[in-house]
């Protein structure tokens, strides 16, 4: 039986990868450029000789089970990355296929919040459970959701855009997708950004440490964090408001599949009880009875900066 995984995260700057072993810890790990050049088949030729030196590290080829790819708009039932916007890749590209063919391993690929999830599961705070939501809270909002011990991949294997659905009916424009009221227009790091210019707008004679901030790009999620630590009241009530709509769309998921837990994972988790105590009361509020107090919610116990390679290599395992 083969030692160890590959785990492949692509984003849209940086590819990550490492090779990681059963226990979920990573033995080697680098990163290259993703967008460097738009032939996809000089990528899978660049990842091969990144890759090469770390699996001859672990004694070869014959000690690796297999290859877990995370990738946006990644499918899991075609091992292709289809119209992903923030690759060059463009249209329908078979990576699970050219990646297989050139290292010679099978591949498995799904989408990068899907791969959190599958990480989750794997190495986790989920280890021993068969039904969760993971949430991914970074610059978008993703989403994997576990039912039975199986990831929820519907008909055409991009089930699970928890982040997509609408909350607030005609309510904030999402700049990528022209849809109006999403989960992920409040929500992210860019919706907490968007919410502290909108309060801060709404409220002129309401001191302030963020009106320290001149240029509306800086006004990010971690300068709202950091003023809201210090007891600046618009801060404190725009990751109030952030949690309220957060816990409510949790409602509607818990309501949707009964989970055992709601995992939360990314940047915007830093935030600790600023955003889940909110979050958790308006979680219960909005329950109908049969289903309030029975779900947690929980920060993920992954490492941030690892989480992506271990999600990705998890694949592996739970494919064996």
């Amino acid at each position: 039986m083969s030692s160890f995984a590959i785990g492949i995260d692509i984003g849209g700057t940086n590819t990550k990868f490492g090779i990681v072993n059963r226990e979920g810890t990573i033995l080697v790990q680098d990163s290259m450029l993703t967008n460097h050049d738009d032939d996809i088949n000089t990528y899978i030729e660049n990842l091969y000789e990144h890759l090469l030196p770390l699996i001859n590290k672990q004694g070869g080829i014959a000690n690796i089970a297999g290859i877990g790819v995370g990738a946006p708009n990644g499918n899991y039932y075609t091992g292709t990355i289809e119209y992903a916007a923030n690759l060059s890749w463009q249209g329908i590209v078979p990576f699970a296929k050219l990646a297989s063919e050139k290292f010679g391993l099978p591949v498995q690929l799904t989408n990068d919040a899907n791969a959190a999830a599958m990480g989750e599961m794997i190495y986790g705070c989920a280890k021993d459970m068969e039904d969760f939501i993971m949430i991914t809270l970074g610059t978008g909002v993703g989403s994997g959701i576990v039912i039975n011990g199986q990831i929820v991949l519907g008909h055409d294997g991009f089930a699970g855009e928890l982040g997509h659905t609408i909350i607030r009916h005609n309510g904030r424009m999402h700049k990528g997708t022209g849809i109006r009221g999403s989960l992920e227009s409040y929500a992210s790091a860019t919706g907490v950004a968007e919410t502290a210019i909108k309060m801060l707008a709404e409220n002129p004679q309401t001191d302030s440490l963020l009106r320290q901030i001149n240029d509306e790009k800086l006004l990010t999620s971690k300068v709202v964090y950091e003023a809201a630590m210090q007891g600046d009241a618009i801060a404190k009530k725009i990751f109030e408001y952030t949690g309220d709509i957060l816990g409510e769309a949790l409602a509607n998921f818990v309501m949707f599949s009964s989970p055992e837990a709601i995992v939360l994972f990314g940047g915007l988790t830093k935030a600790g009880n600023l955003l889940l105590a909110p979050a958790q009361k308006a979680m219960e509020a909005h329950l109908v009875q049969c289903f309030k107090n029975k779900v947690k919610i929980l920060f993920s116990e992954l490492p941030e900066a690892d989480a992506a390679i271990l999600g990705a290599s998890a694949l592996v395992w739970k494919k064996e």
